[in-house]
């Protein structure tokens, strides 16, 4: 193999590297074949035939490791089988339950994986997701990751299951997370050698949210005065501040930059003698009192008075939510939210979520409108219809769903000439975040692209590859057809059947 490889050229070595994909994938789907068919020989009941009585003393019965729907095997035959593949009886049984899944309940995605199209470790997690979904609601996550799961990158497949399992039965997914509620925690690790512990939490995304909002803010304010303190340093002290709310408080009332709330008319005056820095060993009291918690960690009743007069709005952490709905949520009907960062998410947690905040609603944005500039630089406009467009990096196959990108221009900017009013470069016909790599590679290693049409793109690699970007993922296309898109005048968008 060493040597056939080494007689092939670029091309030559692309084409071997998808083929070797396809065939990597298709001995996956093989496996899973031979563990299913083992299924189906050792599928009849041994507590039904003639030596029931002995089967059922030994505990020989019929398991069902898959989900509702798909059929028992024999439980003393899964040892066998695991030792024929070389791997512990629990990964075998894990592997027999995702495919009898997939067989079984998702019938349309397992029909894509064995065409050689998909990566079968996502079709496997997306068994195990939706184990839980009632026979009859499976249908709603099967049809929908059927249509991309062959197109689109693996993060993105599997939010596209998480959302489509939400909405198949929205009550069930309300008590499924009422019952994870309950396992919430926080904990801590031993102190190590250097004073340092590991906190660990498992918390409401809403809450993560905020957390993680404030413990920037604090970073912010304290990065002046730390000047060689890296960010992730920076960001452990700014969390340390939250075991000391008084000191945040005080760290926050003394840096609230905030104009946007009015100043509460004719405060009660502080307590003048009132120190909040006042360190943990001198507020003890006499021996004969009760010790009095730190200011830095409580709120004395003078303390609460004093703040009971200031208006806190302005200390709350702002950001900007990106939820992202389907008419239908608004008539009623059962469906699911996106929120950018979030992820998928019940109209019920984001009412939770949203229940708390100072909400500012921007009008929905109208992708169809033409945002164009004879500038170089994208107007902040332009980015929003675009990222909405694209919900995240252009390039074939990419992940990344995230708002930090560089806005490119599919067809190069050309600025060697005045600017064209009439034919303006950059607009919604020739704009495409792309992460930075993407970026680097666009414009120094070769790949070309260009836009046809909105959130639609077409790409040409170094090496003749093709690949069609739209709303549905990634496309391979023949490269004949990418290059008539490619060279199409300006204008016009082909479409190829």
């Amino acid at each position: 193999m060493i040597d056939s490889l080494s007689d092939l050229d670029p091309t030559g070595l692309l084409a071997a590297s998808s083929e070797a994909v396809r065939e990597r994938r298709l001995a996956e789907v093989r496996d899973l074949e031979v563990l299913a068919q083992w299924a189906v020989v050792h599928s009849t009941d041994p507590t039904e035939g003639p030596d029931a009585a002995h089967a059922r003393r030994i505990g020989d019965v019929l398991v069902h490791p898959g989900g509702q729907g798909t059929p028992g095997v024999q439980d003393f035959c899964l040892g066998e089988i695991a030792l024929a593949r070389g791997t512990g009886v629990t990964a075998t049984s894990n592997a027999l339950a995702d495919v009898l899944d997939l067989q079984h309940r998702l019938p349309r995605t397992w029909t894509v994986l064995c065409s050689g199209q998909a990566e079968v470790y996502i079709a496997r997690r997306i068994a195990r997701l939706s184990r839980h979904l009632p026979a009859d609601r499976i249908g709603v996550v099967d049809a929908a990751v059927a249509r991309v799961i062959a197109h689109e990158a693996g993060g993105r497949v599997l939010a596209v299951a998480e959302a489509k399992i939400i909405e198949a039965d929205p009550a069930l997914h309300d008590e499924r997370v009422e019952a994870e509620k309950a396992r919430r925690y926080v904990t801590s690790s031993r102190t190590d050698e250097f004073g340092l512990r590991t906190v660990i939490a498992r918390v409401e995304a809403g809450d993560a949210v905020w957390v993680e909002a404030t413990i920037a803010r604090v970073a912010e304010i304290l990065a002046p005065t730390h000047p060689d303190t890296g960010p992730d340093a920076l960001r452990a002290i700014a969390f340390g501040y939250l075991a000391r709310p008084a000191e945040l408080l005080q760290l926050l009332l003394e840096h609230t930059e905030h104009t946007e709330h009015p100043e509460p008319a004719d405060p009660e005056p502080a307590d003048p003698d009132l120190d909040l820095d006042l360190p943990a060993d001198e507020a003890a009291v006499d021996e004969e009192e009760t010790e009095t918690p730190s200011r830095a960690t409580a709120f004395p009743a003078d303390l609460l008075d004093a703040l009971r007069a200031v208006d806190l709005t302005p200390l709350a952490p702002q950001a900007v939510l990106y939820v992202h709905l389907h008419e239908a949520a608004l008539t009623g009907a059962d469906a699911v939210a996106r929120a950018e960062d979030l992820g998928p998410v019940a109209l019920s947690a984001l009412r939770s979520l949203l229940g708390r905040t100072r909400l500012t609603v921007r009008p929905v944005r109208d992708l169809s409108s033409r945002v164009r500039s004879t500038a170089y630089e994208h107007p902040e406009a332009l980015k929003e219809q675009t990222y909405l467009r694209t919900a995240g990096d252009y390039w074939p196959y990419a992940t990344s769903t995230s708002r930090r990108v560089d806005y490119d221009h599919p067809t190069p900017y050309d600025d060697t000439g005045p600017p064209d009013p009439q034919h303006p470069q950059t607009g919604s016909h020739n704009s495409g975040p792309l992460g930075r790599r993407h970026h680097r590679w666009k414009t120094h290693a070769g790949h070309r692209s260009r836009q046809c049409g909105d959130g639609r793109y077409v790409w040409l690699t170094p090496h003749g590859l093709a690949f069609l970007v739209d709303h549905l993922g990634t496309h391979p296309i023949h490269p004949d057809q990418a290059q008539q898109i490619y060279d199409a005048p300006p204008g016009v968008d082909l479409y190829f059947t």
